[in-house]
């Protein structure tokens, strides 16, 4: 999850934990009304946790330093993948056995929308069950005085009114929800089961979130949902011209800011949009573009809406109008019917055309999804196998590609001290995203003044996915 900060330092804090950031020098009172929160999963997960935040502290509860102090703990949970589902069991089962005598534990997210009745059976303790749609209804989760449940038909969340949000990621970046739900039905994939189907957020409550952030110091926007590029087209927008007009008014301001783009497939990076980021240097020339395959048989299986050309076209355009751009992508192995041909063509792919990250999944077969009852599942072992090759090939192509930013000097934010050791900081430039891709290791910060900043950075070295350079 994402680092957290007090005041200007960067501190161990456990994983998951979500306290306010913004308090500038106020003490916090733990003497009563005592909150603690896990967000587990994804970015617009953590959005969500933070409106959950924002209408407590609004409403008088104040933050607990650590979960065993707590009078009342919050999980919320990511019921994506088996993986994630093992996830928040576990941290539901730490929780109950570390939580203080007669604290009361609250459990939302995906995983309560769409598996509460048996969590209800395995986790007695749990005081009180919200489903992922029911954001607004923490308040009286919190305030029950019975246990009790309050999952209706709503899957996901947009805010959409005056609804408090509390940020809980370091000052100078926070995300932005465009977006919720998915019009997409990838064979692999339950998203739109859990979260249903594609809402989009009014572009006036964009914008006024937009010039909030800004206003209280954030420097990096983070615009997050499923498929940015599909913004608008549940109001009626075609391809991605809902996207390219949210941007062009976000960009109107004469504010200076990175605005960073999560996630955008393929078939919706257009010729408009690769024009509208090569104008102007605030939209962050980074694009995390999923592919998951590149053999077409694979691909239609997937029920991807994208060739193997049409990957290939979008990656040589992008290439050469925007030539220090930064691609990540993710990559499936294991997908029911993945031929050892398929997969090699999938390595070759990744050899010839090299890209800068790649997060790769072995496929979990999800209760509900197409491909559950997709014949020739392939075994784990050879998943497994597929998995640590294609990650050794993609390791050496890393740092070939990091070596060559050897020399150049880089826009960075230093984000804070590294955990390593304090004559170390860290930081990032415009081709790493938070929490995803690998970072700048600072070995000489002298002439830093104060974290959250950018300063010029010259790269000396590089550590498999990270850089390392030294303030100049």
């Amino acid at each position: 999850m994402l680092p957290l900060f007090k005041e200007d330092n960067f501190q161990d804090l456990p994983e998951h934990t979500i306290l306010p950031e913004r308090t500038g020098n106020i003490q916090f009172d733990y003497h009563g009304n005592k909150i603690y929160f896990i967000s587990l999963g994804c970015p617009r997960n953590l959005v969500d946790s933070e409106v959950m935040l924002g209408i407590l502290l609004k409403a008088g509860y104040e933050v607990a330093p650590s979960m065993e102090v707590a009078d009342y703990l919050v999980i919320n949970t990511c019921g994506f993948l088996e993986a994630s589902r093992q996830e928040s069991r576990e941290t539901v089962q730490e929780t109950l056995e570390n939580r203080k005598k007669d604290a009361k534990l609250i459990v939302t997210g995906c995983m309560v929308q769409t598996h509460h009745q048996e969590m209800q059976r395995q986790f007695p303790g749990v005081d009180y069950f919200l489903g992922s749609g029911d954001v607004e209804g923490i308040l009286q989760a919190v305030q029950s005085s019975q246990k009790g449940e309050l999952v209706s038909t709503a899957r996901s969340y947009l805010e959409v009114g005056e609804v408090p949000r509390q940020i809980s990621t370091p000052k100078h970046f926070a995300y932005l929800k465009i977006a919720e739900g998915c019009r997409k039905r990838c064979a692999f994939c339950v998203i739109p089961t859990i979260k249903g189907p594609l809402k989009s957020k009014p572009k006036e409550r964009i914008l006024k979130e937009f010039h909030l952030l800004l206003d209280q110091g954030v420097q990096e926007i983070i615009l997050i949902a499923q498929d940015l590029g599909d913004y608008g087209k549940d109001k009626g927008f075609l391809h991605s011209a809902g996207l390219l007009d949210l941007l062009k008014s976000l960009l109107e301001t004469d504010k200076q800011f990175w605005l960073r783009l999560l996630y955008l497939y393929p078939d919706e990076i257009s010729e408009d949009l690769i024009q509208l980021i090569k104008s102007d240097p605030r939209i962050c020339p980074y694009l995390d573009m999923p592919i998951q395959h590149i053999n077409d048989a694979m691909l239609t299986a997937m029920r991807r809406t994208t060739s193997k050309d049409d990957i290939l076209q979008s990656i040589t355009r992008l290439r050469a109008e925007i030539p220090h751009v930064v691609i990540r992508t993710s990559l499936m192995v294991g997908f029911p019917g993945e031929t050892e041909q398929h997969f090699e063509e999938m390595v070759q792919f990744i050899q010839s055309h090299p890209l800068d990250n790649i997060g790769i999944f072995k496929y979990s077969r999800e209760e509900g999804s197409h491909s559950y009852n997709l014949p020739d599942q392939v075994p784990e072992e050879i998943k497994e196998a597929r998995y640590q090759r294609l990650m050794k090939v993609q390791n050496k192509i890393v740092r070939k590609r990091n070596a060559k930013l050897i020399g150049k000097t880089l826009d960075v934010v230093v984000e804070g001290y590294h955990p390593d050791s304090p004559l170390l900081m860290r930081g990032r430039y415009y081709g790493q995203c938070p929490e995803i891709d690998g970072q700048v290791i600072i070995t000489d910060g002298r002439k830093v003044k104060g974290f959250g900043e950018r300063y010029r950075v010259k790269i000396t070295d590089v550590a498999d996915y990270d850089l390392i350079g030294q303030v100049i």
